[in-house]
Formats: structure tokens, C-alpha cells, sequence
């Protein structure tokens, strides 16, 4: 008889369906010589530092480092008291051990997740238990009933995962180590018993890092006027164009160079020097990771985490309707070609453009070079009937982005027309761009709306008249702040070959990932992010992630510079990669872990002895307060002092001596027109007097564009908006 066992009950229950097993008992089920049991993720956990010596109960300087010379598992203990057993996974042990010993059991099978942490809970209470019984290994990607059959024919002897395990095992001491010695001893050193623990981890500080860094960024950002000449042509039927006025290599920094150019450009005749046509293609993004499909979600859906996209994927993989979602590959096994086939057939029959919908073996979807452990995250073969509002947000995009693959290439044409002065000899010319849709393929799929810039019909060599032009100041933007998407990414590649689009496409950089080097797996990144938030170390504003005064003055004082290094946690993250591809060793690895811990509870030691803690606020990470910049904006025009950003406003920093210039973010004028107060904004008023401002809104919906003055009225205390166009034209309006 074999016994099965489980990561979850979930999945017994499918591997039971899958047996025609029926009879449930306490804790596993029996029938057609089968026994099926499973645990509740971990049942055992490492030994906390106190259990090994009771001199760790306290923590005192002296007794760090601290790493035992071996590691021992417990049963683990109830969340809600650590002192305390948790009695529902002690009584699953048990259940789980007696039936290891049962006479009529002569082997033992694993189905736990087909990673290293599913390895590790696998093997944790198989062997914990003693026994010298045959173990083998069941490995899926899904929990369908084909599948587990399939599987049961190819099961592997649980010694051929000594690499998985060892990489399990490794990272599992790791972060023991690491965690249990530099939170101590940081704590010791910079809390001085006066606030929270200070929190530290080989993951968790490196991901802090890459936020502050774009915290930084965005901080020290100088923005610079840049100026716009753009023209309207006419054509001899009446119809109008516009175009850019362009210089090889220009950006134009200097108003008065294009002041000249449109004084001598008015009224003037033109031609169309050049008019090129291409067609261009556009592919779907690559099958979702599990990182892209967090990033996807969270980007377009409010209230979602990576952390709750990962839950809810998570499932739909048990109840049997996604393939394993902690897979970091963007593409399919070139053995799952027949049964990919056989899904695609079963998910189109219903879709109203399934006559387009054509199977390929493209290898942009089969690509085993693309493949680590786990192809990327599809639909199964069964079809849902019920699901939650959350399960369906996820489903849908999954199955979307799977049908995508074999619909079309999207396809549009690009028109780029080139229009020089007859009459007046110019450096540059002005240019014009459209574009339109001509295929919509895979579009169709994700409802993706192009939007098209249209052109009238015109061809080069024509006479065309300039009727009008306008002058426009812009300013640079400083880099956007992460969200979670954009962190993830930066997580999953380490920083290598990242670039910070927004665009769906863009996720073709990940082919060129490093395999194995990253912050962090699939499975962990979600966690990382909460703990950050958790801990106190990072917030968020609206879906932009930011550094607490905690989170800085950590990154800015923390000795062990290294933790904060992508390149060596990346090595780290590579290294237990290698171990599980037999590569290098699991001593070797452990032994460098232990010395760089050894070192660097020596350094924190002889650190300054300066004091880390959150002195903004005394609420949780969780309130919904805004952490905000005390970077100077300006100088304030009613006493000098600096205007700084606060949760409601941008005001003066000298408000307590009674100073009450202050710009409100929900300022009721600015929201009659639609447009919300910037920083870039404020900080242009503040050196200029003056802000040129597009795309405002008039009542009756007209987009149009205006100069904003803040100005103080002559005749009390408060401040009024000044409106002032191009044509001279001005209109006052209170503050609110």
C-alpha cells in the first residue's frame, strides 16, 4: 500500500478524486490501496536560539554570534503563543507517523509542491519520523486528474531530490542565522531598549534598498523648463495637421530660440518633404511568471498586493484551474505541446473570435531555455463553474494572456511625415506622426482600445499653408516612485536589463533574466514586500511604495552595507539555484553564510553607537497616514523659509511661528479644472512665479491649456489663483 502525503488538504482531496478514493477518516483518507494524508504547509520548524541554551531566553550582547553546530525541528508552535505547541499540526504528525508505521504500508510518496520548500515540508516529517521504508516523489504542475495519474506512472525515488532539498534546507538556515544574529544584535546596539525591533534579513534590506534608491532619486531631482514649437498646417481641401518643430540631437532649453524660429515661420507656405509608411508588429506579452501576473493585477486593479494575488492564484491551483503559480518562467516545456493543444481547445469553443484563434509551437510559448523548474502559469483543462469576484479577476487574466499566444499579431501602421518652410531657411524641420490600428489580433483578447492619432490623406511633394503655431513650456519629470509592480521586476532580475516601463510589452526584457539570480524567489517576493510594510521600513500612497523615516535612517546608518547590496544577495539567491542543479556544495555555501555572520555581528559591535528608531511618528505601519518628504520645494514668498511637502499641502516650514502660506493638494480650484497641485508644480511657482499647465478642463468638458499665478491679494492675508493665457486674456479666482 502507498501513503501519500500532501502540502495540503486541498490537495489530498484532489489526489483522492483522482484515485476514486472515498472513505475519509481523521486526517487522511483510505480505499483502493491507497492511504492519503497531508500537513498544513510547515508541521515542524527550526529550533528557536533559547531551545538550544537557555542563556538565549535574554538577549545580551556577548552571546552573539550564535550558530549551532547542529540545527534541530520542532513541532511548530501556535501563532498566537509561541510558547505553546500548535495542537492542530502535532496531531497531524502524529496521524501522519502512524500511518509511516502501519504494517501495510510499503512506500511513501511525497506530493508536496514541486519546489525546494515542498521538498523541505516533504522531507522534514517523512524523515523525522525514522523510517527506513522506500520514499518516492510525486511531481506536477497541476492537480488535474489526467495529471496525477500521468505522474503516478512516473514517480521518482525521493534521493534523485537531495539537490532540492539541500537548497531548501540552506536557504531555510540561512535566513535563521542571518535574521536571528543581526536583528539581535542591531537591535541591541541601536534600539537601546527604547523601540521596536529592528528587523533584519538577506532579502528584506536589499528590497528596502532599491526603494530608498528611487526615494533618493526622486528627492535630488532638479526639473528644468523645456519649451515646445508645434505648427498647424493646412492643406489645399482644407484639411489641418500639426507638427513639431525638430533639430538633430535638440532639446530646447531656450525660449527665445524658438520665439525666433516661430516670428519667422508666420503665415509662411510649406511642403511635404518626406512622407514614410511603415507597418509594424506587436506580439502578446510572454505567458505570466508569477511576478508579472502580481505586477499585472496590482497595476490595474485598486486594493490588490502581490502578496493577495499570490493567495488567490494560489487557489485556483488547488481547486485544480492554473497550473503552479511560483514559477518564474515566461514559457512551456516543448514536451507540454500536445497538452497545451488539448487546453486551448477546451478554453475557445465558446469565444466569439475562435475562428482566428490558430495552435502553433512558436517558441515564444514552448522554450525550454525559458523553463526553470515550472513552465509558465496557464489555465487547465478544466473549466470553472463557480469562482469568488477575486478568483475570476485572476482567472480571467490568466487564461486571457494564455489565449493571446495563438491569436494574430497585432499590427498598425506608422506615418511619419516631414514638412519644410518654403521661404524661410530653418536648422530643423517639423515632424508629424500618426498611427492606426490595422490588425487588432490578440487585442481583441485583453480589450486592449488603441488609440489612433489619424492623419489627413497627403502625400510628399505637397503645398501645404502654416495657419498657426504655439509656443508650450514643459518640465522634466523626476522618475516615478516603485509600486509593486515595478519592484517586483527590479526584484526578479536583480536590477539586470530593467527598465522602468509601464507597458505590457516591455516584459520581454525577462527572457534575458540571469536564471537563478535574483532577490528573493517567486514564492517569497509577495511576503518580502508585506514584511517591509509590517515592520515598519516602507508605506504606501495609493499603489506607490516609500521609505518611513525608519526605513532611511536604516538604510542611511546600518553598517553591513553588504545586506543592502543587490549584486551580493543576488549571489546568495544564485548560489542556492546552483546547489539545487548540483553545482556547488551545501557546506560550502552554509560555511560562507556563517562567516559573513560572524563578521558582521563583529562590526555592528564595534559600530557607533548611534540610535535607529522611527521618530516621525508613533503610529503603525499600517495607518493610513501619509509619510511625507521634508526636502525644501522653495523658498516660501511670504517670509523665505522652505516650502515643504505635508500629508494635505505644500507648505511653509516656518508654520509654527505662524507663517500660513500653504498650497492645499485638494485645493477646490484646481479641481474645478480637473488637475491636482504637483510638486513639480509647486516647485516652479515657487522659483518663477508662474507655471504653465496642460490638459486643464472647462465646464463644458474642453481640454485647453493656461499659465498659473499663486499671488497674494492686496487686500487680506490670503492667496488667489490668477489664470493668464497666450492671448493676454487673465481671470482671478480665490484659494479655497
Amino acid at each position: 500500500m502507498k501513503l501519500f502525503i500532501a502540502e495540503k488538504p486541498s490537495v489530498a482531496k484532489n489526489i483522492a478524486d483522482a484515485l476514486k478514493v472515498k472513505e475519509k477518516k481523521d486526517g487522511y483518507f483510505e480505499g483502493n490501496g491507497y492511504l492519503i494524508s497531508w500537513a498544513f504547509g510547515h508541521l515542524l520548524e527550526l529550533y528557536d536560539a533559547k531551545d538550544y541554551d537557555t542563556k538565549m531566553a535574554r538577549w545580551k550582547m556577548d552571546n552573539f554570534p550564535f550558530i549551532p553546530t547542529s540545527f534541530q525541528y520542532k513541532v511548530k508552535s501556535n501563532p498566537r503563543n509561541r510558547k505553546q505547541r500548535d495542537a492542530g499540526a502535532q496531531k497531524q504528525l502524529k496521524i501522519i507517523h502512524s500511518l509511516i508505521r502501519r504494517k501495510d504500508v510499503d512506500a511513501i510518496v511525497s506530493a508536496c509542491d514541486y519546489d525546494r520548500e515542498g521538498q523541505l515540508i516533504g522531507d522534514s516529517i517523512i524523515y523525522n519520523s525514522k523510517t527506513k521504508k522506500n520514499v518516492y516523489r510525486l511531481l506536477l504542475n497541476e492537480w488535474t486528474p489526467r495529471e496525477i495519474l500521468r505522474g503516478m506512472e512516473n514517480l521518482k525515488p525521493n534521493e534523485e531530490m537531495k539537490p532540492l532539498l539541500n537548497a531548501g534546507i540552506s536557504r531555510q538556515w540561512t535566513d535563521w542565522v542571518i535574521g536571528i544574529n543581526l536583528t539581535s544584535v542591531a537591535t541591541l546596539k541601536f534600539q537601546k531598549g527604547r523601540g521596536k525591533v529592528l528587523n533584519i534579513g538577506r532579502v528584506l534590506l536589499p528590497t528596502l534598498k532599491i526603494i530608498y534608491d528611487r526615494d533618493t532619486e526622486i528627492a535630488q531631482f532638479k526639473p528644468e523648463d523645456y519649451f515646445k514649437l508645434n505648427a498647424t498646417f493646412e492643406t489645399a481641401d482644407k484639411n489641418t495637421y500639426q507638427g513639431t518643430y525638430t533639430e538633430k540631437n535638440a532639446k530646447f532649453k531656450d525660449r527665445a530660440q524658438l520665439e525666433e524660429v516661430q516670428k519667422q515661420i508666420a503665415n509662411q507656405t510649406a511642403t511635404v518633404t518626406d512622407k514614410q509608411v511603415e507597418r509594424k508588429t506587436e506580439y502578446p506579452p510572454f505567458l505570466f511568471n508569477l511576478s508579472n501576473l502580481q505586477g499585472f493585477i496590482t497595476n490595474k486593479h485598486k486594493g490588490w498586493t502581490s502578496d493577495k494575488v499570490l493567495k488567490v492564484a494560489q487557489s485556483l491551483y488547488e481547486k485544480k484551474f492554473i497550473t503552479y503559480p511560483r514559477t518564474s518562467s515566461t514559457a512551456l516545456e516543448e514536451s507540454l505541446v500536445g497538452k497545451t493543444a488539448k487546453v486551448l481547445e477546451a478554453h475557445v469553443s465558446d469565444l466569439p473570435y475562435k475562428d482566428e484563434v490558430k495552435f502553433h509551437k512558436g517558441k515564444r510559448v514552448f522554450n525550454n531555455a525559458k523553463v526553470e523548474s515550472h513552465s509558465a502559469i496557464i489555465p487547465t483543462y478544466l473549466i470553472p463553474k463557480r469562482l469568488t469576484s477575486d478568483e475570476q479577476l485572476v482567472y480571467t487574466a490568466i487564461k486571457n494572456r494564455f489565449i493571446s499566444q495563438f491569436m494574430p499579431a497585432a499590427q498598425y501602421e506608422e506615418t511619419t511625415i516631414r514638412t519644410e518652410l518654403d521661404q524661410v531657411t530653418l536648422k530643423g524641420y517639423f515632424q508629424t506622426k500618426g498611427k492606426v490600428q490595422i490588425v487588432e489580433g490578440w487585442k481583441k483578447v485583453e480589450k486592449i482600445q488603441s488609440k489612433d492619432t489619424l492623419l489627413p490623406l497627403i502625400e510628399a511633394n505637397t503645398t501645404v499653408q502654416l495657419i498657426d503655431s504655439e509656443l508650450s513650456t514643459h518640465t522634466t519629470k523626476p522618475p516615478k516612485k516603485h509600486t509593486e509592480r515595478t519592484l517586483l521586476r527590479v526584484m526578479e532580475s536583480c536590477g539586470k536589463t530593467y527598465k522602468d516601463d509601464e507597458s505590457e510589452t516591455s516584459e520581454a526584457f525577462m527572457g534575458a533574466i540571469l536564471q537563478g539570480f535574483s532577490i528573493g524567489t517567486a514564492a517569497t517576493r509577495a511576503d518580502t514586500i508585506k514584511k517591509l510594510k509590517d515592520v515598519g521600513y516602507i508605506t504606501t500612497e495609493q499603489k506607490n511604495l516609500t521609505c518611513t523615516p525608519l526605513g532611511k535612517k536604516l538604510v542611511e546608518s546600518f553598517p553591513i552595507t553588504q545586506l543592502f547590496d543587490l549584486e551580493f544577495t543576488g549571489r546568495l539567491e544564485k548560489s542556492l539555484f546552483d546547489m539545487e542543479k548540483r553545482k556547488i556544495s551545501k557546506q560550502d555555501f552554509l560555511n560562507e553564510v556563517f562567516g559573513f555572520t560572524t563578521k558582521a555581528v563583529a562590526t555592528i559591535k564595534e559600530a557607533e553607537a548611534i540610535t535607529i528608531r522611527n521618530t516621525a511618528t508613533s503610529r503603525t505601519p499600517s495607518s493610513t497616514k501619509t509619510t511625507t518628504s521634508k526636502e525644501s520645494l522653495g523658498k516660501c514668498p511670504e517670509c523665505g523659509h522652505s516650502v515643504i511637502e505635508g500629508a494635505k499641502g505644500f507648505g511653509c516650514s516656518n508654520w509654527k511661528s505662524g507663517c500660513s502660506f500653504v498650497l492645499w493638494k485638494n485645493d477646490k480650484f484646481l479641481a474645478t479644472l480637473k488637475k491636482r497641485i504637483t510638486k513639480t508644480m509647486v516647485k516652479t511657482l515657487l522659483t518663477k512665479g508662474v507655471v504653465y499647465v496642460k490638459g486643464l478642463t472647462s465646464k463644458n468638458g474642453k481640454k485647453f491649456n493656461a499659465y498659473l499665478r499663486y499671488q497674494k491679494n492686496p487686500d487680506n492675508k490670503y492667496f488667489s489663483w490668477k489664470m493668464e493665457f497666450d492671448n493676454g486674456q487673465a481671470s482671478t479666482k480665490k484659494a479655497n
